[in-house]
């Protein structure tokens, strides 16, 4: 073997996954045309795709590649749908979809978190954070919180608050779940990362929030052509990296 390192098969087809998404988004973005031009679903596409990069490399970062794949998506595509229709209508959708949106996340968190703690505690994580998520829309506390469009970062008094409490939160749901599962070595360590990780992540979030708005519906057709090409060739390289594995006889566990 030329390599003695090893490489985990869960992240392999992680890597895969992600190599196969970008793929499909930039052709969707090469097919703008035939995807209705500026009142297709592209300005929407564009919101999912760049808030499930924003929160997905945050996540990453702070709890592990999968987790960033799988929650990064779940957080990128509610918010983006949620966002999308207070730009266009300047409203918000109703609770019972809030609710659902809330349940995709809490899905996608439990999703990642399920490799790191077990099943136990994924489940009941995402099943606190639901419902908590549910009561914060109930209080007018959503995505949409203070809209604005601009070229200038931006973050309110409600959105900061917002951000504690979420930070607060997420910290005791996994201190709570930690204790129910009962098998972490050191659940108060881990609860706190959960937390400082969902908190730092969202405040980058709403930060960057007005930018990823002002040009979601600003992009030029040639600008979208020229991304659709970038994620393609992203794509392709992550795709490839299967193969370099092989070749260079990297052991795959």
């Amino acid at each position: 073997m030329l390599f003695a390192h090893s490489i985990d098969h869960h992240f392999l087809a992680s890597v895969s996954i992600a190599a196969t998404c970008l793929d499909v988004l930039g052709t969707l973005y090469l097919a703008y045309d035939l995807l209705g031009g500026e009142h297709g679903p592209l300005r929407l596409l564009t919101r999912a795709v760049t808030y499930s990069i924003v929160f997905g490399i945050g996540y990453a970062i702070g709890l592990g590649f999968f987790f960033g794949v799988v929650s990064g998506i779940a957080t990128g595509l509610t918010v983006a749908i949620e966002l999308n229709r207070t730009s266009r209508q300047g409203d918000h959708y109703s609770l019972p979809w809030e609710a659902f949106f809330s349940a995709v996340r809490g899905a996608g968190f439990a999703a990642g978190l399920y490799r790191l703690v077990g099943l136990r505690f994924a489940v009941a994580f995402g099943i606190l954070i639901t419902f908590g998520q549910v009561i914060a829309y109930s209080r007018g506390m959503r995505p949409g919180t203070d809209y604005q469009a601009a070229r200038r970062p931006r973050m309110s008094r409600r959105q900061f608050v917002g951000t504690v409490l979420r930070t607060v939160g997420y910290s005791a749901a996994a201190l709570v779940c930690g204790i129910f599962a009962q098998h972490l070595e050191h659940p108060w360590r881990f609860a706190v990362r959960v937390g400082m990780v969902t908190g730092l992540v969202t405040g980058a979030g709403i930060i960057v929030n007005p930018y990823i708005e002002y040009y979601a519906d600003r992009l030029p057709e040639r600008t979208l052509g020229v991304l659709g090409i970038v994620l393609i060739l992203c794509g392709f390289v992550l795709q490839s990296v299967q193969y370099w594995v092989a070749l260079l006889d990297v052991q795959v566990v």
